[in-house]
């Protein structure tokens, strides 16, 4: 699967449309090529207060739901380390 798509996949662009192509792609160039690092930052983002409120009517705030898939491809910042 190519990264594009399996980034979209990741961040549930489908179902809930945010980014386009052309964001989704810079952010694989800006995580070097890793899917997981890239989809990361996308679900942070697609997690900021997104609360709506409209003649009375109040759609639920869904940043816990972007949050919890954000986690679930934290990268974990494990290395290894070479000594001195």
């Amino acid at each position: 699967m190519e990264p594009l798509n399996e980034l979209k996949i990741l961040c549930r662009e489908k179902q809930v449309p945010y980014f386009d192509d052309e964001e989704l792609q810079y952010q694989l160039e800006r995580a070097n090529g890793d899917v997981n690092l890239a989809a990361y930052r996308c679900l942070i983002i697609k997690a900021e207060n997104c609360a709506v409120q409209v003649s009375g009517l109040t759609l639920a705030d869904t940043h816990t739901y972007w949050l919890r898939l954000a986690s679930s491809v934290r990268p974990s910042g494990s290395c290894i380390v070479k000594g001195g």
